[in-house]
């Protein structure tokens, strides 16, 4: 996979949902269940891709970051890692990503791109004089029956050649309505020209059956009685005899109850201490002011907050924690518990504290444990 990296242009002007969106994401986030809005950061990139003119810039990541209590990183993550997510400008109307994979590869992709060449742009990922187009190149986008195909932002368009996709693309230019899914005449997936199986006309004109076993009709009031049977002669009843009366139970004389030494309860082991293992806490930052904790791998602006309210302010705090001290804390962190000890804090702090950043050292990325 190609590295993707933020665009080198980013606006000034911070992005943030509209109306309509920001409604629609409130409510897509309770989806999921507390302390697992994460999982949200999908969609809501998708949604904020569609409103940032279709692509994803920094203030949309950070945006989106923020919302679900995320740190910067985890967010880029996930948009440099989909391919879905655009990181640079595309074009107004239409951004082709053509599949070059093996069945669109043997059907005639290859002519689709140098359509997308002439067309739009000699390379990929650069705008058409217009600015209303541009192109990539794409691995498999799962419609491989009806090759050679495009997708062109969330629709896919099929069974396509040289000249339906300049069709498509004039179409597209000047705001005629177009044909989404597969360009000739096939009802999605189906065979070319039509189906090839279960075509006799029997199999749809009613001609199945199938037997009814229907229930007796009622009996009618002028239908005869039925001849009532003669009746089973009373069976002869069988003579009682005499129950002897128990013998009487003797009772055993119930023996005096033991009476129990009083004796003292056992004095308690004293219960855990809520201090036990806490680590040094501030009640305000050195010299007026904390240390960036959101660089820690896995914190973002939510978490920094919940360590200040608790006194944690600097990197060489943390970077002094014993494991006692880091259990300590991951405890008090409601929402975010096993968070310290999983993303290994202390480790990430002794760095912290040296004047590493993650910006200073490409590529290199705190070890989980």
């Amino acid at each position: 996979m190609s590295v993707r990296r933020l665009y080198s242009e980013q606006p000034e002007a911070a992005f943030a949902f509209n109306a309509e969106n920001l409604a629609w994401a409130k409510t897509t986030i309770t989806h999921y269940p507390p302390g697992k809005q994460a999982s949200a950061v999908i969609p809501l990139l998708w949604r904020a891709q569609e409103q940032n003119d279709n692509w994803v810039s920094k203030p949309v990541l950070e945006y989106i970051a923020d919302m679900l209590g995320m740190s910067y990183i985890r967010v880029l993550e996930v948009a440099t890692f989909y391919t879905m997510f655009q990181l640079q400008p595309v074009g107004k109307i239409a951004h082709v990503q053509v599949c070059g994979t093996t069945p669109c590869m043997l059907r005639g992709a290859e002519d689709l791109k140098k359509v997308c060449q002439n067309r739009i742009h000699h390379d990929p990922h650069h705008l058409s004089a217009d600015g209303n187009f541009s192109w990539e190149e794409v691995e498999c986008l799962g419609a491989c029956v009806n090759a050679p195909m495009v997708q062109i932002f969330k629709d896919t368009y099929e069974d396509l050649t040289p000249a339906t996709l300049e069709q498509l693309i004039d179409d597209l230019a000047a705001g005629r309505k177009v044909r989404v899914g597969p360009q000739i005449n096939r009802h999605h997936a189906a065979p070319e020209g039509g189906p090839t199986t279960l075509i006799a006309p029997g199999f749809y004109a009613g001609t199945r059956s199938f037997t009814r076993v229907e229930p007796p009709p009622p009996p009618s009031a002028d239908a005869p009685a039925p001849a009532a049977s003669a009746p089973a002669p009373a069976a002869k009843p069988v003579e009682a005899k005499p129950v002897a009366a128990p013998a009487p139970v003797a009772v055993a004389k119930t023996a005096e109850p033991v009476k129990l030494a009083e004796t003292s309860p056992a004095p308690r082991k004293p219960a855990k201490a809520e201090d036990d293992g806490k680590p040094e806490l501030l009640k305000k930052p050195k010299g007026g002011k904390g240390d960036d904790l959101k660089l820690i791998w896995g914190v973002g602006p939510k978490l920094e907050k919940m360590l200040n309210g608790m006194g944690v302010w600097h990197f060489d705090q943390i970077a002094a924690w014993t494991a006692k001290e880091l259990a300590w804390v991951d405890a008090k962190l409601e929402g975010f518990k096993g968070r310290a000890r999983r993303d290994d804090w202390v480790a990430q702090c002794k760095k912290l504290a040296k004047g590493w950043r993650p910006d200073s050292d490409v590529g290199e990325k705190p070890k989980k444990k």
